[in-house]
């Protein structure tokens, strides 16, 4: 070994030089330190929210959403490869445009089969037209009619019922 070897060897890399994580703000690594502190018990959530310039419900509902980060981060992921929308999507536009291409060779087929033994292609399809004017039906909005009936039993007083409640008046 050469001297250069050996004094690499020696000289110890300094620990936790990695980045934790170089696309997030200084805030919120700010806030995720304090958070850390508080959960490790050198602060008091009080003072934390105090570092932070915030109130401690707010802290709270950022710790909590903290929280909720780490849980999901530390979920399992699954293994192999995962399906990409953007990948399905152009699988079934090539499938698509298979499908249509084969559509026109069978189509042209069927037209030169129907030539060949002197068929005429069949009429494209009428449209049903008997002479007679169909009705239009008034829509019926039952939307409407729930909402009114609500409104009407919210704006009624409701009578009290039971064994020695008075007789309900008869409807007119």
């Amino acid at each position: 070994m050469n001297v250069a070897t050996v004094a690499k060897a020696l000289v110890k890399r300094p620990r936790n030089t990695v980045p934790i994580a170089p696309q997030a703000s200084k805030e919120a690594k700010r806030l995720a330190a304090v958070i850390l502190e508080v959960l490790a018990g050198l602060r008091t959530p009080t003072q934390g929210a105090e570092a932070l310039q915030l109130s401690l419900p707010r802290y709270y509902q950022l710790e909590a959403r903290g929280l909720a980060g780490l849980l999901k981060a530390c979920e399992p992921k699954p293994k192999g490869r995962q399906p990409n929308p953007a990948h399905e999507m152009a699988m079934i536009q090539r499938e698509n445009e298979r499908l249509r291409r084969d559509l026109g060779r069978q189509q042209s087929l069927v037209r030169l089969t129907q030539r060949s033994i002197g068929l005429s292609p069949p009429p494209p399809p009428a449209l049903k037209s008997s002479g007679k004017k169909g009705r239009k039906r008034k829509p019926v909005v039952r939307a409407l009619h729930m909402a009114a009936r609500l409104t009407q039993e919210a704006n009624t007083p409701e009578l009290p019922s039971g064994p020695d409640a008075p007789a309900q008046p008869a409807a007119p």
